[in-house]
């Protein structure tokens, strides 16, 4: 599980497509939630499924995009409402990303068959 820096988080509510790159995810960030995506943020989108997340994070000479792919489970993610973003602490980012391995623990076995397809 990555440990993040003491960083502001804005999570998009609702879903985005994850072909969307890094251009794409900062175009959103730019015209959509008003914010820069060169600041000291992380900005998190999910896909419709909630299987797929990615992470955009300016790091003072590029952008880091971290992708996630569940192979079981589903990501708990605001639906979209009145608001495009919410803001979250990185501690309330580390807890939301780690709830959907308490759950599965909860109910399933571990994913055994470790293969790319």
């Amino acid at each position: 599980m990555m440990k993040f820096a003491d960083k502001n988080v804005y999570l998009c509510c609702g879903h985005v497509d994850m072909r969307k790159s890094i251009n794409g995810l900062a175009e959103i960030i730019q015209s959509s939630f008003e914010l820069d995506p060169f600041g000291d943020a992380l900005f998190a989108f999910c896909n419709r499924r909630r299987d797929r997340l990615k992470i955009l994070e300016w790091d003072s000479d590029g952008f880091w995009i971290y992708f996630k792919r569940l192979e079981r489970g589903r990501f708990r993610w605001p639906e979209a409402g009145e608001e495009a973003t919410m803001a979250l602490t990185s501690d309330e980012l580390t807890v939301l990303l780690s709830g959907n391995r308490i759950e599965l623990k909860l109910k399933r076995d571990d994913v055994l068959g470790r293969k790319i397809s």
